[in-house]
């Protein structure tokens, strides 16, 4: 450890060492999950233009680092009690036109995006849930 990281870990104490190093081990879902929750739990969002970034911990498996994941596939799982809300929202996120998108609603679980941004990812998902649907990130 460097000097300069002895003196920044000493500044801070004991109790927010330990929250920040807990941070910094979750993983990707983890940190994702843990998003959701402040958001609805308190209404706090993490600040526009730019995600946290967690850094992996090492597995113990000697598997080697893992790369933090930057695409992500929105996959609808379910529409849930509220169908036609879920209709308009992927037609809203897709423009897809009311056949397609009702297609897409019946045969679930469907892909609605592949290969997007983290944020833009989970922008789809809230508003998916916030209609009513059951959605998953991978």
């Amino acid at each position: 450890m460097s000097e300069e990281e002895t003196t920044a870990e000493a500044s801070f104490d004991a109790k927010i060492s330990k929250l920040g190093d807990e941070i910094a081990g979750l993983t990707l879902k983890e940190a994702v999950d843990l998003t959701d929750y402040m958001k609805a739990t308190y209404g706090i969002e993490p600040a526009a233009g730019g995600a946290v970034m967690v850094a992996g911990g090492g597995d113990g498996g000697g598997g080697g680092a893992e790369e933090a994941q930057t695409e992500f596939d929105v996959i609808l799982e379910g529409a849930g009690d509220k169908k036609i809300q879920v209709i308009k929202a992927v037609r809203e996120i897709t423009g897809l036109g009311l056949k397609e998108a009702k297609e897409m609603v019946d045969n679930c679980p469907k892909p609605v995006k592949e290969k997007a941004s983290q944020e833009e990812a989970e922008e789809m998902k809230t508003k998916l849930e916030e209609a009513g649907a059951v959605v998953n990130l991978k």
